[in-house]
């Protein structure tokens, strides 16, 4: 993402000079190996990007920056755990190179230490800040709850996968922008609209997500095409054919969903994304990521109008969802 090289190249450079407590190791020694695993920083760069857009040096917004990346890699640490996933970016999970207790209790730290960096900034500006992270931190709890729960429910409506998607991964993007924005000193409403333009772009993404794990290239998504028929997951794709596929088709689902079926891998996949192309549901997954862009990019309209310098935003969404599908 040539866009955000600028704001990767100066998050890295401020990441260097973070220092954590050298005592206990066991403690603060995961934490430093978790946030140098590398990855694209793409939320803390959205924090110096939407400050940059408000025309205010991103160089304020560093610490904020800081305190999103420490929140997304605790909530990688705790994801891993409950997952049992033995890698995360080709490398050992922390849970798995130290122990579950090491990485519940590095983990629950990384999120103390999020906070702390909110107390660089002055009083009003740190209680907004403040009162904006602690929602978005239950939100994202709240939808890997929900994430979790629907693996034992037969059936997800749209708005419920909706609000879960939202809650687990659009949230997150979109309160990076925010905090931004605050910081640039953008107004009340602009500051919403930052907001506004993340979850739709967010949202957007993960619906994207959906359709490519399933008929994307694997040249360009750069993970297993299928992962998740494979996995019996509900993504989109399948809340829309519950929804939009015949009797016989919804059964046919239940039998490849079905323990009878786990062990024929790749007729499985073929067979699951033919019932998506012919039940409507791929199509109306492809409608639904248009729809949210739209959305997102009218957001953008509204925020030029608004004397926000969108460019780089406009630039990100298009890098973002720039994939085949």
């Amino acid at each position: 993402m040539d866009c955000f090289a600028p704001y990767q190249t100066a998050f890295e450079q401020s990441l260097k000079t973070y220092k954590l407590p050298s005592e206990p190791s066991g403690l603060y020694d995961p934490i430093a190996y978790i946030l140098h695993l590398g990855g694209k920083r793409l939320r803390p760069c959205l924090v110096l990007a939407a400050c940059e857009a408000c025309k205010k040096s991103y160089d304020q917004a560093h610490q904020a920056a800081l305190a999103v990346e420490l929140f997304h890699n605790f909530t990688l640490i705790h994801d891993d755990i409950m997952d049992e996933a033995p890698l995360r970016r080709g490398k050992a999970t922390v849970h798995s190179k130290w122990n579950l207790n090491t990485g519940i209790l590095s983990g629950d730290a990384m999120l103390i230490l999020a906070y702390q960096q909110f107390a660089h900034y002055n009083v009003s500006l740190q209680a907004t800040l403040n009162a904006l992270f602690s929602q978005t931190a239950l939100e994202v709890c709240e939808g890997q709850e929900y994430d979790v729960a629907f693996e034992q429910m037969p059936q997800v409506s749209e708005a419920a996968y909706l609000k879960m998607i939202q809650f687990k991964t659009a949230v997150l993007v979109a309160a990076a922008l925010k905090m931004g924005a605050l910081i640039g000193e953008a107004d009340s409403v602009s500051a919403e609209l930052f907001y506004d333009f993340g979850l739709a772009l967010g949202t957007a993404f993960q619906i994207q997500d959906d359709y490519l794990d399933a008929f994307g290239d694997p040249e360009t998504f750069g993970k297993q095409v299928g992962g998740d028929i494979l996995e019996n997951k509900k993504t989109y794709l399948v809340v829309k054919l519950q929804e939009l596929g015949s009797s016989s088709q919804r059964d046919t689902l239940d039998y490849w969903f079905g323990g009878n079926a786990n062990t024929e891998s790749q007729k499985k996949v073929t067979e699951v994304k033919k019932l998506f192309a012919e039940s409507g549901a791929a199509e109306a997954t492809r409608e639904a990521v248009h729809a949210f862009t739209k959305e997102s990019q009218q957001i953008l309209i509204t925020l030029e109008k608004r004397g926000i310098n969108t460019t780089i935003l406009k630039a990100f969404s298009e890098a973002l969802l720039l994939r085949n599908l």
